[in-house]
């Protein structure tokens, strides 16, 4: 970068970018500077007031660091560096008087607050304030909001920092919180009382430096160092958001989001967040055998001996769903491979070429979006396939970027679009009229994927690709999808194909579907859901956060997502079950452990090995052909009810029935 600047920040002297703030330069010289308004992901609104430095040979009083570029700095009389300070005196009694007005009104609620242990203000309070306050006159108080199911009010603690106004309209785009009021009657609230309408509200409690805004589903369950903490991946959609998810005991009781600049920055989806109680219904934590037409419970021997019946000598299909982690895929491909069966994961019809990553997963990584000039989205509707995703495409568009859109009319997206069509002709017409563009990303979704033409369409996208000489990324719903397309665990023909004249059909989760009356099915799962109601045999399994997997996300990152938990009663790991069962058929899997499982499985597919590397898929063009008529499809039909664990959850339900009741169009009174 051209334009750097030396600054001597206590002492030490640095070089930085003339743009960068003083608070970020001070970060860079590693001197923490305290903060409740700035976020590095939000703009600056400058009005705690902190964040004060002093600014040697500036006007005699503490500058708003947040606020002050340093190319604002004027260098010393004989062209010395400018001079930072913040530890002088000056900058002592500035944050002492801060913190001091900050604490006015605060109530001092803190044994019950659920921000207690992890509280911005309780934690710069100690190290930034003083041991008592002057000030003896009754404190404010302020009405609670209504925001909704998830995010818990009580806003007498609130300080105005503003960081929950900016997300939601800047990061989220909705428009339903702000600032009403002067001075002692200012206050956050939401219009009209509106209750929040998005898919990533949560991260608001996040974002909030005091006890306001708290999670409902959470509060008053557990404090922050009563949790064991693990780090983990989400698999509610197929972007791989990395998270943290805290235990206490063997229940999960919440899930946050780790940063990772290159996935999900810091946010992630309501659904990631809150479908914890989902982990605790519908649970299956015993093996199950049908008898007379219902299900008995049964022992893992009888079960496995039954499932080992059925199969030998028999044409067995397998199908994958969409949690399933990739060492389970692994080992049952093996499995059907050692029985001659047929598999396949693409069980929501989308038709995607086998062996072809880069048509597949494209070529763009997800951080391509930031710096993208025009974004195509072909038949995907990321506001609710993937919102964290969708909120960097809103940031592009932003700063500036052109977003043009093929898919059903009137789909509202947070951004303003420019309207293509509605599908394949549109499609057709812009790949003939496309012309070399700077920054191009073409992101491709699943509703234009999942109606027989799923190759044509491809093609089409790669060709528009080509032309505009950009990136592209197709957006998948599943999070075990590209893992086991990687694997190959798909047949040539689909899934009509490989169910054809199936005898046995082994389900490894997938619900999603209603497998047809005939062939016996094996369900191996964690819920009771639609796959475990059609089943012959029932294996309980665990769920995501109860077993190490390897998962790749939608632009083919692998990512490891550990234990945080055991899975209840006699349920299994996905890999131990397959592995047991392949003994129980005389047919046993060359691997003891799950290191042994992906020593084997890295040998066959090294990209696996590079964990949160996104690999070079080079670039396979798929031939083009003129498409058809017909509209592309929304493919994700309701957010909150996308999986098994989502159904299970109250929350889930609960989210959903608002959001259509939200839809439907208000009635006026006759």
């Amino acid at each position: 970068m051209s334009d750097l600047r030396k600054i001597i920040i206590d002492e030490k002297e640095v070089e930085v970018p003339g743009a960068m703030t003083l608070i970020q330069a001070c970060e860079e010289a590693g001197v923490e500077i305290p903060r409740f308004c700035y976020h590095e992901r939000l703009s600056i609104a400058g009005n705690c007031r902190m964040c004060l430095v002093e600014v040697v040979g500036g006007p005699p009083k503490p500058a708003a660091s947040c606020a002050m570029q340093v190319r604002d700095l004027r260098p010393g009389p004989e062209g010395q560096p400018p001079v930072v300070k913040t530890n002088s005196p000056m900058v002592k009694k500035a944050r002492e008087g801060v913190m001091e007005f900050l604490l006015i009104n605060h109530p001092l609620d803190c044994p019950i607050c659920d921000q207690g242990g992890e509280c911005d203000l309780q934690d710069q309070a100690m190290a930034y304030g003083v041991s008592g306050s002057r000030f003896t006159e009754p404190k404010r108080a302020a009405d609670e909001l209504d925001l909704g199911p998830l995010v818990g009010t009580a806003m007498t603690r609130c300080i105005s920092c503003t960081r929950c106004v900016r997300f939601t309209t800047e990061v989220a785009g909705i428009t339903q919180m702000g600032q009403t009021g002067r001075g002692e009657d200012a206050e956050i609230t939401s219009y009209l009382n509106q209750t929040l309408d998005s898919n990533m509200q949560g991260n608001i409690i996040d974002l909030c430096p005091v006890g306001a805004l708290t999670s409902k589903p959470y509060s008053f369950t557990a404090r922050p160092w009563e949790l064991t903490k693990t780090e983990s991946i989400d698999v509610m959609d197929a972007l791989g958001s990395n998270i943290r998810v805290d235990t206490k005991g063997r229940e999960v009781m919440r899930f946050v989001p780790r940063n990772h600049d290159g996935v999900n920055e810091e946010w992630i989806s309501d659904k990631s967040r809150f479908v914890w109680d989902g982990l605790r219904r519908q649970r299956l934590d015993t093996p199950y055998v049908r008898e007379g037409g219902k299900l008995r419970p049964a022992t893992w021997p009888e079960a496995l001996s039954k499932v080992a019946d059925a199969m030998k000598g028999k044409k067995t299909a397998a199908l994958i769903g969409d949690l399933a982690p990739t060492e389970a895929i692994y080992a049952l491909r093996e499995l059907v491979k050692s029985v001659e069966g047929t598999i396949e994961c693409r069980t929501d019809g989308a038709v995607l070429p086998i062996g072809n990553r880069s048509a597949y997963v494209g070529n763009a990584a997800i951080e391509d979006i930031d710096d993208a000039k025009v974004v195509y989205l072909v038949g995907t509707d990321p506001r609710t396939e993937s919102p964290v995703l969708n909120a960097r495409i809103r940031r592009a568009w932003l700063n500036g970027a052109e977003v043009h859109f093929i898919g059903p009319k009137d789909t509202d997206l947070t951004y303003d679009y420019t309207y293509v069509g509605p599908g394949r002709k549109p499609l057709n017409d812009l790949v003939a009229n496309a012309a070399a563009t700077e920054n191009a990303v073409v992101i491709v979704g699943q509703g234009a994927v999942s109606e027989g033409d799923g190759i044509a369409v491809l093609g089409q996208a790669m060709a528009l690709t080509e032309k505009l000489g950009g990136k592209m990324l197709v957006l998948h719903n599943a999070a075990s999808r590209v893992g086991a397309m990687d694997l190959g665990a798909a047949t040539e023909g689909g899934l009509d194909v490989a169910l054809e004249g199936a005898d046995v059909v082994y389900n490894l989760g997938a619900d999603e579907l209603d497998i047809a009356v005939g062939p016996f099915v094996v369900y191996q799962g964690s819920h009771g859901d639609r796959g475990a109601h059609r089943a012959d045999v029932i294996l309980p399994a665990a769920a995501y956060t109860e077993e190490p997997g390897l998962f790749v996300n939608t632009e083919g990152r692998p990512q490891l997502a550990q234990r945080a938990g055991f899975a209840p009663g006699q349920a299994k790991e996905n890999w131990a079950i397959l592995r047991a069962l392949s003994a129980e058929l005389g047919q046993a899997l060359p691997f003891d452990s799950l290191a042994q499982l992906r020593s084997a499985m890295v040998a066959e597919l090294p990209h696996l090995e590079r964990i949160d590397e996104v690999a070079d898929n080079g670039w396979d063009a798929l031939p083009t052909k003129e498409l058809k008529q017909g509209k592309f499809q929304t493919s994700v039909k309701d957010f909150y009810l996308t999986n098994p664990i989502a159904r299970a959850s109250q929350l889930m339900a609960e989210l959903s029935a608002n959001a259509k009741a939200r839809a439907e169009a208000p009635i006026a009174a006759e």
